[in-house]
């Protein structure tokens, strides 16, 4: 049975990857590091931007300049406000609605890659702000996807509010859009719904469901077909 439903943010509730991507093209440009889009969205998407940023540093270098790679982020962190101060980020059609109609009936958390002060603009004003009781953002989880470490906190942090009722991992329906995220999912021992945002859905085929959006479906139509699944 479903209790909780564990949201990534970029590319699932936040329509800002593209964003994202360009940002953080420009800031490794800066430093002399090319990514191409090819290369962000069939290897790295997912992956926190340090652990990217830090992959091809010591692709070209041969060694991990972790001097050189705080710059990188932070520079990439700067362009990324000063774009969202000019273009804010939309949540997906279908999200709110979804989310609001699951507040109240599963618990509800986010767990991303993403800076947590991103999460936080993005969120800022709108109808699903507070209604999540965890975030765990990239400032939180040394490893990132598709290591499963960042959904083992994200549980251990809902269980932490409310230890008499613990959840376990197949208690929770995890949203994501990346394969590196339905791997992370997946290796945690939660269900999975992919959204084919980003990825084409025949690359997420590794997800128990795979869905265009949250437009037409229901939180408990989704757990329904995740419990019947197991």
């Amino acid at each position: 049975m479903i209790r909780a439903m564990i949201f990534d943010f970029n590319g699932v509730l936040a329509d800002d990857e593209s964003s994202h991507v360009a940002c953080f093209q420009q800031a490794l440009a800066e430093f002399g590091l090319i990514l191409t889009a090819e290369d962000y969205y069939g290897t790295y998407l997912g992956m926190d931007e340090r652990t990217c940023a830090g992959i091809l540093l010591t692709s070209r270098d041969g060694t991990l300049d972790t001097v050189l790679l705080d710059r990188i982020t932070a520079r990439k962190t700067q362009l990324f406000l000063d774009h969202t101060a000019v273009h804010r980020p939309q949540v997906f059609d279908g999200v709110t609605k979804f989310v609001l109609q699951a507040q109240g009936r599963y618990r509800l958390a986010i767990a991303s890659g993403g800076r947590r002060h991103q999460i936080a603009n993005a969120l800022a004003g709108a109808d699903i702000e507070k209604v999540f009781e965890v975030i765990v953002a990239a400032e939180d989880c040394p490893i990132g996807k598709p290591d499963p470490a960042i959904y083992a906190l994200t549980l251990a942090r809902l269980n932490a509010i409310e230890p008499t009722t613990s959840l376990a991992p197949d208690q929770c329906l995890v949203i994501e859009d990346s394969l590196a995220g339905v791997r992370s999912a997946r290796a945690a021992g939660m269900r999975i719904l992919a959204l084919s945002t980003t990825y084409p859905a025949e690359k997420l085929c590794e997800a128990d469901l795979v869905l265009p959006n949250l437009l037409q479906v229901t939180p408990e139509f989704l757990a329904a077909c995740m419990t019947r699944a197991g």
